[in-house]
């Protein structure tokens, strides 16, 4: 914790000496010199404090393995459009694995949860016309390139996978193609709707007023309960502004930021708490069915109770600081890859998959690793050429632009 001026020990420098001690020094008796001796050598500098790490690497690590996780379920954990990329279905090409690929899709509340905590770090003391500039820039590069990428390689000739209307991509340009009812180019695109929604509601609730502890817990039991009854209610429009069934997700990671700012928070860990109580049964309720022949892969209530404890648990110990240590610059870059390669994995995937496995004869296990592979060049790419240099110079722009009004 940076200590603060009232922290400091009180110095003549810092507050002027006491009345008391200007008398005392008035009336103290002269001293003897000492025999002079042999001047003192300086001693050495104190060793400089370690700087605090702003970025928790691990974090980034962990989102993605989240978007691995995702990629798994798209290619090998269920049927659809996949299944034309490998001629037959997931399950007769990884007849071991294909059922844990299934429980890939909880990346996704994984994400949330990774999100809620990273808005709330990165929006807390940020004025509106930031945080907005952040969102914005940060968003925005790599989806646009990514729907251009997506529309273009559908369109080939040679690409048998249906591209959508010239309309219809022109409107995903805005991320507004879902609420609209337009077709979507990225199948994924989804959950950013799901992340505009919170950004707004967190800007709107603390960002706009000013993130305080208080603020927050009231901004997250707020939502809790509200979510609650949208969900009681069964009112579309409530269901829209406060999407009930991925709530817990978002104020969990936003209660293990209040953690990481004090592990003692009982209201912290109260959030956190509830909200995983909460998130495991929408989970569960929306992953969960019966065994039966026609059904893809079956997933157990406790393997998807598991894997959501785990993506809790996961977070919460890098906000605790436990994976400190894991301080190491490829985290960094790991964590620059992860949203480029979350937007474009699945669809140019099915492309590649078709390529290497159909066309080339590739074993299916060496086609799942090179095509993941193949994703992770093209997000580094993205990033490297497109976000690297555009996402600055956007956030620059929108800053100005609001700074001028």
């Amino acid at each position: 914790m940076t200590r603060t001026p009232t922290d400091a020990p009180a110095t003549a420098g810092d507050f002027g000496a006491a009345p008391e001690a200007a008398t005392a020094a008035a009336v103290r008796p002269p001293t003897i010199p000492a025999p002079a001796g042999p001047p003192a050598q300086p001693s050495a500098p104190p060793p400089a404090a370690r700087p605090r790490h702003s970025r928790l690497r691990a974090l980034d690590g962990l989102r993605l393995v989240a978007a691995l996780m995702v990629a798994a379920y798209h290619y090998g954990g269920r049927d659809g459009e996949v299944t034309r990329a490998w001629g037959s279905s997931p399950r007769h090409q990884f007849p071991a694995l294909h059922s844990y690929f299934a429980y890939g899709c909880l990346g996704v509340q994984i994400f949330f949860v990774i999100s809620g905590f990273v808005i709330c770090m990165s929006g807390w003391g940020r004025p509106l016309r930031s945080f907005f500039a952040s969102r914005a820039s940060r968003l925005l590069p790599a989806y646009w390139v990514a729907v251009v990428l997506v529309t273009a390689v559908f369109a080939l000739p040679v690409v048998a996978y249906k591209t959508v209307s010239p309309s219809d991509a022109l409107v995903n340009l805005t991320m507004l193609q879902q609420p609209l009812g337009a077709d979507r180019v990225l199948g994924v695109c989804w959950t950013l709707w799901c992340e505009i929604r919170f950004y707004a509601l967190f800007a709107l609730c603390i960002v706009l007023p000013g993130a305080n502890r208080r603020r927050v817990i009231l901004f997250c039991a707020g939502w809790t309960l509200a979510s609650a009854i949208a969900q009681g209610a069964k009112m579309p429009l409530l269901d829209i502004v406060l999407m009930p069934e991925y709530t817990p997700y978002f104020v969990g990671g936003i209660g293990l930021y209040l953690v990481h700012r004090d592990r003692r928070d009982a209201y912290a860990w109260g959030i956190v708490a509830v909200s995983w109580l909460i998130g495991q049964h929408y989970a569960v309720q929306r992953l969960w069915h019966a065994p039966h022949a026609p059904g893809f892969s079956y997933r157990s209530a406790t393997g998807i109770i598991l894997v959501v404890t785990l993506g809790f648990v996961a977070v919460a110990v890098i906000a605790l600081g436990l994976l400190h240590r894991a301080d190491w610059r490829w985290l960094t870059v790991a964590g620059a890859l992860t949203y480029p390669f979350y937007l474009v994995h699945e669809h140019l995937g099915w492309v590649v998959i078709e390529t290497l496995h159909r066309r080339l004869g590739v074993p299916s296990y060496g086609t799942f690793l090179l095509t993941v592979l193949a994703m992770l060049t093209l997000a580094w790419l993205m990033n490297r050429y497109v976000e690297e240099w555009l996402t600055p110079r956007l956030r620059t722009a929108l800053n100005r632009s609001r700074a001028r009004q």
